[in-house]
């Protein structure tokens, strides 16, 4: 996936080839459920996923094996610490997107990630559930100084972390991808050893640092590459689908 968040055509075929040899290719990602299979249906692969950042794993057939969502408690606190900073969060809840009002923010996540939203105004009077994540979209110069605030305020109650430069994402503590990847490891059977995980973003770190051999893709964040074990091409040059085609090849 590229800037527009579609698989491009090299690396539909990778996976497919990949899967084909017996190899999974399992998605981890910041994104909901019913946005990551929308995004996963070109390539015609039925296959476990980890969405909302690993807060929540699902089996190729749906189903939720793990879901870690913020505790209501703690979910009011966060909205109320972002109101005071004169924002208002994406919630997401059941699998579903919830804001206060209808913003052309609001509008832009949806687009992107071709879903629907609720409005439901006040969050504060709305919220009565644990939501699995909570997003706070903005400037990413905005979102730059308002992360080192938001953790210093909540410490290790959650996890917060940007997954795009306008993406600051709140999470249960303990959440990363990398505790998605621990979670499916256990539940499939595979092991850290023969795991290749690739990441570009800040909210990549734990799952760049969880196998074996970690990977940046070459638009990486430089933190992300001084974690991994190797650098392969960028995103806009299909980096994952060539190192998964050369792999392929040494097996052939």
């Amino acid at each position: 996936m590229w800037t527009d968040v579609k698989l491009r055509p090299r690396t539909i075929a990778a996976m497919q080839r990949a899967h084909a040899a017996g190899v999974p290719v399992i998605v981890v990602t910041g994104r909901m459920v019913k946005s990551v299979r929308q995004a996963l249906e070109p390539a015609g692969l039925a296959a476990p996923v980890i969405a909302y950042q690993g807060a929540v794993v699902a089996d190729e057939d749906g189903r939720w094996l793990r879901h870690e969502p913020i505790p209501v408690a703690l979910a009011r606190e966060i909205v109320a610490a972002l109101a005071e900073e004169g924002h208002s969060p994406n919630v997401y809840v059941d699998d579903e997107l919830y804001v206060a009002t209808d913003t052309p923010e609001a509008r832009a996540y949806a687009d992107l990630n071709r879903i629907d939203f609720h409005v439901v105004g006040p969050l504060l009077d709305w919220l009565d559930e644990p939501p699995t994540k909570l997003v706070c979209v903005g400037g990413p110069a905005v979102l730059d100084a308002l992360e080192p605030r938001m953790k210093a305020r909540f410490g290790d109650r959650a996890h917060i972390a940007k997954s795009l430069p306008h993406f600051l994402e709140f999470a249960n503590a303990g959440v990363t991808k990398g505790a998605g990847m621990d979670f499916l490891a256990g539940h499939l059977g595979f092991t850290k050893a023969e795991t290749i995980a690739f990441g570009d973003g800040e909210n990549d770190l734990e799952l760049v640092d969880w196998p074996d051999y970690g990977i940046a893709v070459a638009n990486a964040q430089a933190r992300v590459k001084e974690l991994a074990r190797w650098v392969c091409p960028s995103a806009e040059d299909e980096g994952v689908a060539q190192v998964l085609e050369a792999l392929l090849d040494s097996k052939s």
